[in-house]
């Protein structure tokens, strides 16, 4: 599936992309009630958390899975304070954790259906791409360029 090769270029290229980021940056705040780089990014921990979960759908038969909280969940793990260089190398691991049970999925299984808070069945496929389109937007937010990736998953 085009997703998984998406995800792949995203993990071969985005760590280092992350890591020039100046420090100083890091930990500012746009307005009060906004994210820093730090928790943006921690946001994205938490959401390949959630997705990994997500694709247990391959495995069982319609399952309901819970939304999640974002704000709540940033704070929880108080982003904020935690190392840059950690914070790298989680997302990197996280979804490459993701990539593996998504290489795993059948291709008939992608259509498999879950419910995630009180949504419509929502299939396995339309999942997976959600999360890497959110994962794409935060990124662009957060300055890093992904375009380049997005433009070679179109073309393949």
């Amino acid at each position: 599936m085009q997703g998984q090769v998406l995800l792949q270029s995203l993990l071969d290229e985005v760590p280092a992309r992350l890591e020039k980021i100046q420090s100083g940056k890091l930990e500012l705040k746009p307005a009060s009630d906004q994210w820093s780089l730090k928790e943006e990014l921690g946001h994205l921990l938490d959401s390949a958390a959630n997705n990994h979960q997500r694709i247990r759908t391959q495995l069982e038969d319609k399952p309901a899975m819970p939304g999640y909280d974002g704000d709540r969940w940033v704070q929880l793990h108080d982003y904020q304070n935690r190392d840059w260089r950690e914070l790298v190398g989680l997302w990197k691991a996280l979804n490459q954790q993701l990539l593996a049970a998504a290489n795993a999925v059948p291709d008939p299984a992608w259509s498999r259906t879950s419910t995630i808070a009180d949504s419509e069945p929502l299939t396995l496929k339309f999942v997976f791409e959600d999360y890497l389109e959110h994962m794409m937007h935060h990124l662009q937010h957060m300055g890093i360029q992904v375009e380049d990736l997005q433009a070679g998953h179109r073309s393949k």
